[in-house]
């Protein structure tokens, strides 16, 4: 059964960017190894330790669908057309799409996030569902559409920058014991939500 996963690298004082939203320290780890790990991209080829390369290949051949903030598609200027999973992306914006976006046959823009899991759900099939946005992972999980979360959790404190779940509506919420997988500069960790508040 496909689940509706939050993935992001973090700090381990809690933020997924700096405060201009920069990531570099944060992503080191997919090029610290001698495994390569090739994407659907020709310019997003990474290089890992075994256990990450592992983990990130596990992860990628299980995902159907990606959802996204507005912001991080406007920053990544749409992943050029493809993201370096190479599946459908939902967008999730209060903004109409970009007029001229070519690639209309794998990008969605819906205006919820209710509408957006439903939507990537569909396009995913029997495949997880990403949620790759700190907004958008907070909303999903307020509204009860969140099944884990993921973490590649990175050894800096970066000190400030944007927090991952800093403005939950609804909390406390409970995860299961972790899985644990040990790379090189990076620790991933598997959590299922257990319960919400």
């Amino acid at each position: 059964m496909s689940k509706v996963i939050a993935n992001m690298s973090m700090s381990l004082d809690g933020f997924i960017a700096d405060p201009a939203d920069g990531i570099d320290r944060l992503f080191g780890w997919m090029g610290s190894g001698d495994v390569e790990v090739p994407t659907a991209v020709e310019w997003a080829t990474f290089r890992m330790s075994p256990a990450s390369a592992e983990y990130m290949r596990t992860s990628m051949e299980s995902v159907g669908a990606l959802i996204t903030g507005r912001h991080l598609f406007d920053i990544t200027q749409g992943w050029g057309g493809t993201h370096p999973l190479g599946v459908p992306i939902v967008v999730v914006t209060h903004r109409e799409a970009p007029a001229d976006w070519p690639h209309t046959e794998t990008f969605t823009f819906t205006g919820g996030v209710e509408e957006a899991v439903e939507a990537a759900t569909k396009a995913a099939g029997d495949k997880d569902v990403v949620v790759a946005s700190a907004k958008i992972a907070q909303q999903c999980l307020d509204a009860g559409l969140l099944d884990a979360v993921h973490i590649d959790l990175v050894p800096v404190l970066l000190g400030s920058g944007v927090r991952w779940f800093e403005n939950l509506g609804k909390s406390p919420v409970q995860f299961g014991d972790p899985t644990v997988i040990e790379g090189n500069g990076v620790t991933h960790l598997a959590y299922e939500v257990t319960k919400r508040a």
